[in-house]
């Protein structure tokens, strides 16, 4: 097994007390003072991430809008310069490699961020699918990645000394403009893992640092904290936002995790068309909700009025925000309408649990 690699960033959470954990091969902080302090930075104010591990594809050529089309589920090719899509990488099966957000950044070239413990798998699945005209060349050891999330993210970033981003009044959600930092290019997208508005910040690895410390320092008068993978997985429960290896997974459908949207089956030929509808007895992703303190986790079961085992939390907590349980589930389909009684295994104690709408979580705009 190889060693875990770290951020261009761990000197600076070193020094802010940061405990680490592995996470996709990376040793990634995972909190700096207290999970709820953090998470509740993010919603009442800002939270910094560094989400550096992430890794990214730099496509190009004539033919990369169509290589893309081909290569993911969606029509990356009806993509504006400027925009930013959620997209899946899915197998010959249809299952999902892995989710990913590409980024247009001309006519004849696009980003492609991916998960960081998928790094390996996508690469290897856009290798295999290249076609003439493209061309697909692995950027993510150029890059950092920091994220500024809260309601205060832009006036975080229009504060921060030497973050120049002349067209940051026309961003919008899902779109990216060009920036500067100190002289250096910065990619500013808006976009996010949270719920909450914010950017994140694509910049040469050589000058992360120094934009990580300016970031903090204009952010104090913010209430801006940095956030580790603890508030992060909390925050992105709320905002009922997949997590591959929980919700997402090589033997899962789109549309059973409720991203039957995103794969557009009207395109010609796509990897895993005519491979992505799921059996009629699949389990289906829902949301659920419960009252109490005792929340459901990862791998707890969910049964029904009978006791009989009917699906399994992917992602549990007691919601930091809303200060009752929540929780994303697998469940046979005849139990996602939410008309039948369901209860959650905590430890032995069955625990009733509602089927509820996601997100669990929408900001006010």
């Amino acid at each position: 097994m190889s060693e875990p690699r770290f951020t261009p960033l761990r000197d600076r959470h070193e020094a802010l007390g940061a405990s680490f954990t592995d996470f996709g091969g990376w040793m990634m902080p995972v909190r700096y003072t207290s999970d709820l302090a953090e998470h509740h930075a993010v919603r009442q104010a800002a939270g910094l991430f560094d989400i550096s591990h992430m890794a990214e594809f730099e496509v190009a050529g004539a033919g990369a809008a169509d290589f893309l089309d081909y290569a993911l589920a969606g029509r990356l090719s009806a993509l504006a310069v400027g925009k930013a899509k959620y997209s899946l990488v899915l197998a010959d099966d249809g299952g999902i490699i892995d989710d990913v957000i590409v980024y247009r950044l001309a006519d004849e070239r696009f980003l492609v961020i991916s998960n960081a413990g998928n790094r390996a798998d996508v690469a290897a699945a856009l290798a295999a699918r290249v076609t003439d005209g493209a061309s697909v060349v692995d950027v993510s050891d150029d890059y950092a990645l920091i994220a500024v999330q809260g309601p205060r993210a832009e006036e975080i970033v229009r504060a921060t000394p030497g973050l120049d981003i002349p067209e940051l009044d026309d961003l919008k959600y899902y779109a990216w403009v060009s920036g500067s930092f100190a002289a250096a290019e910065v990619l500013v997208a808006r976009t996010g893992y949270t719920g909450e508005d914010g950017f994140e910040l694509l910049i040469p690895t050589g000058r992360a640092d120094d934009l990580w410390d300016a970031l903090l320092v204009a952010g104090e008068p913010f209430g801006l904290v940095p956030a580790g993978l603890a508030a992060r997985d909390t925050l992105r429960l709320e905002a009922g936002m997949p997590l591959y290896g929980h919700e997402l997974s090589r033997d899962m459908k789109p549309a059973q995790a409720g991203l039957g949207r995103v794969v557009v089956d009207a395109k010609d030929s796509f990897v895993g068309k005519g491979e992505t509808d799921p059996a009629a007895d699949a389990p289906v992703l829902v949301g659920l909700v419960a009252e109490g303190r005792r929340a459901g986790r990862a791998g707890y079961a969910v049964t029904d009025a009978e006791g009989r085992r009917i699906g399994e939390i992917t992602s549990g907590a007691l919601s930091p925000t809303l200060g009752h349980p929540i929780a994303m589930a697998f469940v046979s389909p005849e139990f996602a309408a939410g008309d039948r009684p369901l209860f959650i295994d905590v430890r032995g104690t069955q625990i009733p649990a509602t089927v509820t709408a996601l997100p669990f979580y929408r900001r006010s705009k």
